[in-house]
């Protein structure tokens, strides 16, 4: 639990952006409830914003909310994107504070618990952070192979593969990432993680537009270096997806398709 004298003002706005992920929210709708209510002991709202779903997301979500006024719901109508998802919950929320996450169950309660003490911590001692989670750093790990240093590509691949997620996204992930700390010069490890805690008024809004997927996230990296934007990365554990199939893409065209977007934010020099 937060300690009790830290300040009151520790708010967030959790937003999940969803695509027939109604499985996954089952399980990890009531584990944030339960860490932001009981472990943390913090207001908070979740904002579902919902991309057009074919499942019963919406009717899930639905019910929760009759119970729990904190919980909110969007519904999404124009064409499909996880970057404007994004940017309308971050317009919606009440808070100053925000947090996002994907839907997937890859990003647990447990992982948002650590990122969300680290941010109140420097927050309530007059150390403004973004924190992000990270993949690569100590305490990292990648789909489910901890220490992620230490395991080849061939083990990622191999417990990849046992799961529902795409083993090209996984690696495409790796190589951009390693591209992009090099391209940058920066000491950040993951700047495509897309596990984020930060104040709103750190965050451009041009970055999520013309965006393709989750290539948005290495441009609002960019716009929080150029400007000056203390950031810390805090490891965690990413779990292969439980329920579904990941959007990346599952064969070699769609991967190629995918990662287009990241090559060209990879070389961006933008106006940083």
């Amino acid at each position: 639990m937060i300690e009790e004298d830290m300040n009151q003002d520790n708010k967030i706005s959790v937003i999940l952006p969803t695509l027939n992920e109604e499985e996954n929210l089952r399980l990890l709708i009531p584990e944030i409830v339960n860490l932001l209510e009981d472990d943390l002991n913090i207001e908070y709202e979740v904002i579902v914003v919902d991309d057009g779903s074919t499942d019963m997301t919406e009717g899930f979500i639905n019910e929760l909310m009759k119970k729990n006024t904190s919980i909110k719901f969007l519904l999404r109508t124009n064409e499909k994107s996880l970057p404007l998802s994004i940017l309308e919950g971050i317009n919606a929320a009440q808070h100053e504070h925000v947090m996002w996450l994907d839907a997937d169950g890859s990003m647990t309660p447990l992982a948002m618990g650590r990122l969300l003490r680290t941010y109140f911590e420097h927050h309530n001692s007059g150390h403004e952070k973004v924190i992000i989670g990270s993949r690569f750093v100590e305490g990292g790990g990648y789909k489910g192979v901890k220490d992620v240093k230490n395991q080849s590509i061939l083990s990622s691949i191999k417990n990849v593969r046992q799961s529902n997620d795409s083993v090209f996204g996984m690696l495409l992930s790796i190589l951009i990432n390693k591209l992009l700390s090099t391209l940058f010069r920066t000491e950040l490890t993951d700047l495509t993680s897309g596990f984020i805690v930060l104040r709103k008024n750190f965050i451009d809004p041009k970055v999520f537009e013309n965006k393709e997927y989750g290539e948005y996230f290495i441009y609002l990296i960019a716009s929080l270096i150029k400007k000056e934007a203390s950031i810390k990365e805090v490891g965690y554990i990413c779990e292969t997806r439980l329920h579904g199939y990941s959007k990346t893409g599952s064969g070699i065209i769609k991967f190629i398709i995918r990662g287009i977007p990241y090559i060209k934010a990879a070389f961006y020099k933008g106006e940083r």
